[in-house]
């Protein structure tokens, strides 16, 4: 009998956890015939309740497990570990916080055992501002015109995927992975699922503007060469067109010099410019150098407070705690 992995990274989503589990056990209720399963939360150090909400469900069913890191190690790092540590045929990742909807996770399963290693489920354009809708669609398809992989618009991580593109996972020796690019880069035959994401059911979202930008930078600097290959050419460019105009300058000048007189505002723009210019490729330079020194550095993605489940962790915690029950 195949087994299904359910992977759910956390961060304070004490009001989620238990209502997520009683959401997929009854997804998984019309599939207990045909598949095993379990569900491994890994928690980045959330300072709520979620980790004794964790463990009162790794007490109750053997099925769940957790591994709680130390600090928080951020979404993508601790969701690439999780995936790593999962031991199902594949593996479903998914958010806590009933974005990601857990009524999808039939037919991802369906798909897969048509044949498809990797079933990404995408956000369609009723799921967020327009706005922001349009400035995810340009920046992914800019990500793919620049890139050789085929990434997946609007595609956040909720995914299902067989075993054998993990096992390809588990051979990089990557300081910085992001399993959404990994899965568009390990190549499989693939499928996608459109669906409207939800309204987050309970807290708040971690993420913001820096994280974001700290995601989108990664994907540029990791599997792109645009950020150089631009910074070449458009030096060039610029440098071929103001030796053009100082030439072209240079002839008025010598035609008629009192027409052209040489003004100082005229040359603080251009001062200004070329400045501009030169700090904003130094700052992608320095993105290219970030990149350089955390994959030398050689630290370990997450580092593990504890397990539960694994082995006998949740029979000690039940002797521990005899008088916990599930509310």
């Amino acid at each position: 009998m195949k087994t299904i992995s359910i992977l759910i990274p956390t961060y304070n989503e004490e009001n989620n956890v238990l209502p997520l589990y009683d959401a997929l056990q009854e997804q998984l209720a019309a599939l207990k015939e045909r598949y095993n399963y379990e569900i491994l939360f890994i928690d980045n150090k959330s300072q709520d309740s979620t980790r004794e909400k964790i463990k009162l469900l790794c007490a109750r069913d053997r099925h769940v497990k957790a591994i709680f890191n130390s600090r928080n190690f951020g979404a993508e790092k601790s969701g690439f570990y999780g995936a790593m540590q999962t031991t199902g045929d594949c593996t479903i990742g998914m958010h806590a916080d009933f974005q990601t909807p857990p009524e999808l996770l039939p037919r991802m399963i369906a798909a897969w055992e048509q044949g498809n290693k990797i079933v990404f489920a995408a956000k369609d354009a009723g799921s967020e501002a327009s706005a922001a809708h349009f400035l995810r669609k340009l920046y992914y398809k800019s990500l793919r015109k620049l890139s050789n992989n085929e990434v997946v618009d609007h595609f956040t991580g909720f995914a299902l995927y067989d075993r054998s593109v993990l096992e390809e996972g588990r051979k990089w020796d990557d300081a910085e992975p992001m399993i959404r690019t990994m899965a568009s880069e390990v190549g499989f035959d693939r499928c996608i699922i459109p669906y409207t994401q939800q309204e987050r059911r309970s807290g708040t979202g971690s993420g913001n503007f820096f994280s974001a930008y700290d995601l989108a930078m990664s994907g540029i600097v990791n599997y792109t060469k645009a950020g150089s290959r631009l910074a070449t050419l458009f030096g060039a460019l610029v440098s071929a067109a103001s030796a053009v105009s100082a030439l072209v300058w240079l002839i008025l000048k010598l035609i008629n010099w009192e027409k052209y007189p040489a003004g100082l505002a005229l040359l603080a723009m251009g001062v200004f410019f070329f400045g501009g210019v030169q700090l904003m490729f130094l700052g992608l330079l320095g993105e290219y150098v970030i990149n350089i020194q955390r994959r030398t550095m050689k630290r370990p993605l997450v580092v593990e407070e504890c397990r539960l489940n694994f082995e006998d962790d949740a029979e000690e915690y039940q002797k521990a705690h005899p008088k916990a029950r599930m509310r």
